[in-house]
């Protein structure tokens, strides 16, 4: 049996701290506005279609600029027809160390690959560090229960229409590697952080106890 989920280990690799708090008490619910921003993954090409669909999805970016990013992502990716219509949806994967649930899973001509919506904002390219441990968790679980190599792995931000593949390498496996052991060493709270950058948005900050230091005390 996985030893811990994909949440656990993305959490890992965001703050170690804040993973002891959601193991102490429990995992949060996912908020209506998360589930809203997700379901727009399932819902591509109404989007670069229907106007009146765009204007009242809740997106983040401006319509347009959702519409151009899908047109991009329509032409850009090979297995666009799976991303569009994937062969299962919230699919429970459970491999030798991690198991989660995949919000798509592609059976492409090149073989499964799985593919997860987060609802915040991308980075400028690629994918969040934290998100990249998720995404592999997901790929290494998917390779398990297939017994076959899972070399892909798609990051999908509906409110902004960005759709990014990732190659499962070994950089990112290390990165893996590394929240795996940063969760398995997590028996108490972490050690307090220098900088609140991860706090702000962090459901923990009020009761942490987190110590930050601000620009003018670090000068």
């Amino acid at each position: 049996m996985a030893d811990h989920t994909f949440r656990e280990l993305e959490t890992a690799a965001y703050c170690p701290r804040k993973l002891y708090y959601r193991r102490r008490d429990g995992p949060p619910d996912v908020p209506d506005d998360v589930e809203s921003i997700r379901s727009l993954a399932f819902d591509y090409e109404r989007l670069l279609t229907d106007d009146a669909a765009l204007l009242a999805a809740p997106i983040e970016s401006a319509p347009a600029t959702v519409r151009e990013r899908l047109r991009a992502a329509r032409d850009r990716l090979d297995c666009w027809a799976d991303i569009v219509d994937p062969s299962a949806r919230a699919v429970y994967l459970s491999g030798k160390d991690a198991s989660g649930v995949a919000h798509k899973l592609l059976d492409t001509d090149e073989g499964p690959r799985p593919s997860l919506a987060f609802a915040g904002k991308p980075p400028e390219q690629g994918v969040w560090e934290p998100q990249t441990v998720r995404l592999v968790a997901a790929a290494k679980a998917l390779s398990w229960e297939r017994e076959r190599a899972v070399d892909r792995a798609y990051a999908e931000y509906p409110a902004h229409g960005v759709v990014r593949e990732i190659a499962v390498n070994a950089r990112r496996t290390g990165v893996y590697r590394r929240a795996l052991r940063t969760a398995a060493s997590v028996d108490g709270p972490a050690a307090r952080v220098d900088s609140d950058a991860k706090c702000a948005p962090c459901e923990y900050r009020e009761n942490c106890g987190v110590r930050t230091r601000s620009l003018r005390s670090l000068l």
